[in-house]
């Protein structure tokens, strides 16, 4: 199937490098010159496990190309996905302002029926938005044609984004126009051979879906996180908890790790955006705003933790840290608990020495060169001549250390493990000072 993709971002090149693998012909569209150049090459502007191999197999192929030219992009695709960004506007709310352009650019230069794809997050009542946005395109030149507008969320995570659009656990397709239902089914046919993945529905329960499970995922995390607070005060152990709990099947293991809060590109846009809709139906929504406020008081806990063991003393101190993308596998820091983190101990004159595997030039980019930050090539470095080590990302790198190397490089051997990822106990026999998150029984 000929296939357009706005948007080479992180949702549009993994969308449409997969649908190219299965022998589609993809177009993929970006309003950068310079990034379409990169991409022509193969290479990824972002970090994704496996995404480069598949941009530059199947751009060699032929089956995946990229272009700035709007008008040859609507040319080529019967389908027409829209996977551009929707940041935040001030108030919260998702900015539809790039969704609606390039709606507007589809109008513009459409001669034929086609399926437009709504595959950015957005509100509800987009998918109508798009459909007047096209409508009247198509009135100021004066044509008359058949479309559809669908909408179909993405269901990624970063750092597993290839296995997730291969191998999904869900389809969502938001329509109710036979012929565009079928025209995705057959689509999506390659990635639902072994069972039913597809979930046919109205176009804005789809819309919804995708906010409502990105807002309970984030409410897992944030209910757990305020489980631990309160067991390290009880003198409780989360990690214990934890288990007895996630060993209820109605509860289940998933989503319930206790750290130093969430970040990223989706959960704290989807959760901000989802509240502010509500509140534009004249509903205020507790939980989802109690949801925020506890990630937002999470990612300062490692700081506080820091901040009481120094005694407040944190002006020219080093303090290490190991991880700075907010999750493993990938190289984004947006939202990220390594940037709360590090600007507070600079704000109280703390200097930072971080290690990342892959995040490194992301931190250069965000913050330039400065004295108060060292970017270390390796995790060990980062620890010399350091005052305390502080583990925010559960990279896979840092599971198994080298205690006796914390030990050795450290001024001072105090780990403030943001991921509960070391047992305090071995800890404890190795001479370090633990802090944990939610670790009642074992912190100091």
């Amino acid at each position: 199937m000929k296939v357009t993709v706005f948007g080479c971002g992180y949702v549009g090149l993994v969308s449409g490098a997969c649908l190219a693998e299965v022998g589609n012909d993809v177009l993929c569209v970006d309003t950068d010159a310079r990034k379409v150049e990169l991409l022509k090459q193969g290479k990824t502007p972002i970090h994704e496990p496996g995404l480069e191999d598949l941009l530059l197999g199947n751009t060699r192929a032929g089956r995946l190309n990229f272009t700035a030219d709007m008008a040859s992009a609507v040319r080529h695709g019967a389908l027409q996905f829209i996977a551009v960004g929707t940041p935040p506007d001030e108030d919260g709310a998702a900015d539809l302002q790039y969704v609606l352009a390039v709606a507007r650019a589809i109008g513009e230069h459409m001669s034929d029926y086609q399926v437009v794809v709504n595959k950015s997050t957005v509100p509800v009542g987009t998918a109508d938005k798009v459909r007047a946005t096209l409508a009247e395109a198509l009135k100021k030149r004066g044509v008359a044609l058949d479309y559809s507008v669908v909408s179909n969320p993405e269901f990624l995570k970063e750092g597993a984004a290839i296995d997730d659009f291969m191998k999904p656990d869900r389809i969502v397709i938001g329509s109710s126009d036979a012929r565009a239902i079928e025209m995705m089914r057959a689509l999506y046919a390659p990635f639902n051979r072994s069972h039913e993945r597809v979930l046919v529905m109205d176009a804005r329960s789809a819309e919804l879906t995708k906010y409502d499970a990105n807002a309970m995922l984030a409410t897992k995390i944030s209910f757990m996180n305020e489980l631990a607070n309160i067991a390290e005060r009880v003198g409780a152990d989360i990690e214990q908890v934890r288990i007895g709990i996630g060993s209820d099947p109605r509860i289940g293991y998933h989503f319930i790790y206790p750290g130093c809060g969430y970040g990223g590109s989706c959960f704290p846009k989807d959760v901000q955006a989802l509240a502010r809709a509500a509140e534009q139906n004249h509903y205020r929504p507790e939980l989802l705003h109690a949801v925020q406020s506890v990630n937002h008081k999470q990612k300062e806990v490692l700081f506080d933790k820091i901040h009481a063991h120094f005694n407040g003393k944190l002006k020219g101190k080093t303090i290490a840290l190991w991880g700075l993308a907010f999750k493993p596998n990938t190289d984004d820091m947006r939202e990220a608990p390594s940037r709360v983190l590090m600007e507070k101990l600079w704000a109280h004159g703390a200097r930072v020495q971080a290690h990342d595997p892959v995040a490194m030039s992301e931190a250069r980019r965000l913050y330039g060169e400065r004295s108060d930050l060292a970017l270390c090539e390796e995790p060990y470095e980062a620890l010399r001549n350091a005052d305390a080590l502080a583990l925010v990302t559960e990279w896979k790198v840092f599971r198994s250390p080298d205690f006796s190397q914390i030990k050795k490089l450290l001024k001072q051997p105090a780990v403030f493990d943001g991921r509960n990822l070391y047992d305090p106990d071995m800890l404890k026999r190795e001479g370090i000072l633990h802090y944990g998150i939610g670790r009642g029984n074992h912190n100091i």
